[in-house]
């Protein structure tokens, strides 16, 4: 009785933690708008934006107070609740430079590669 139990109790847990983990990611349309943002620049970025490409400001800073290394990685679900698909992404650098790229679409893509020119 008691891993009958076990089992049923560990069954709708995983259930649960599916369903929850699928929430965040997937917008209300079915479309997965999450990106993994590359940085292989050779510089740290500080800095990165994604706007709806229907907007005329950027959008927040979705790193806030972390920092991209070179290198690394970051995965982000780029979802303002529009339904919007195409975005313009800004980068920012430790040394200065600004990265425009406009046109994304996120809906279409898994990841998305800045490299040094």
């Amino acid at each position: 009785m008691l891993n009958v139990l076990a089992r049923r109790t560990m069954v709708a847990a995983l259930m649960t933690a599916a369903t929850l983990g699928s929430m965040g990611f997937q917008s209300r349309d079915g479309q997965d708008r999450r990106v993994l943002i590359i940085n292989q620049t050779g510089v740290t970025m500080t800095h990165f934006y994604a706007s709806n490409s229907g907007q005329d400001n950027w959008e927040e800073d979705i790193l806030g107070s972390e920092v991209l290394p070179s290198g690394r990685s970051i995965r982000i679900n780029i979802d303002d609740g529009t339904g919007a698909c195409v975005y313009d992404f800004r980068a920012r650098f430790v040394d200065g430079d600004v990265l425009n790229r406009y046109r994304i679409n996120v809906c279409e893509i898994t990841e998305y590669r800045y490299t040094a020119n």
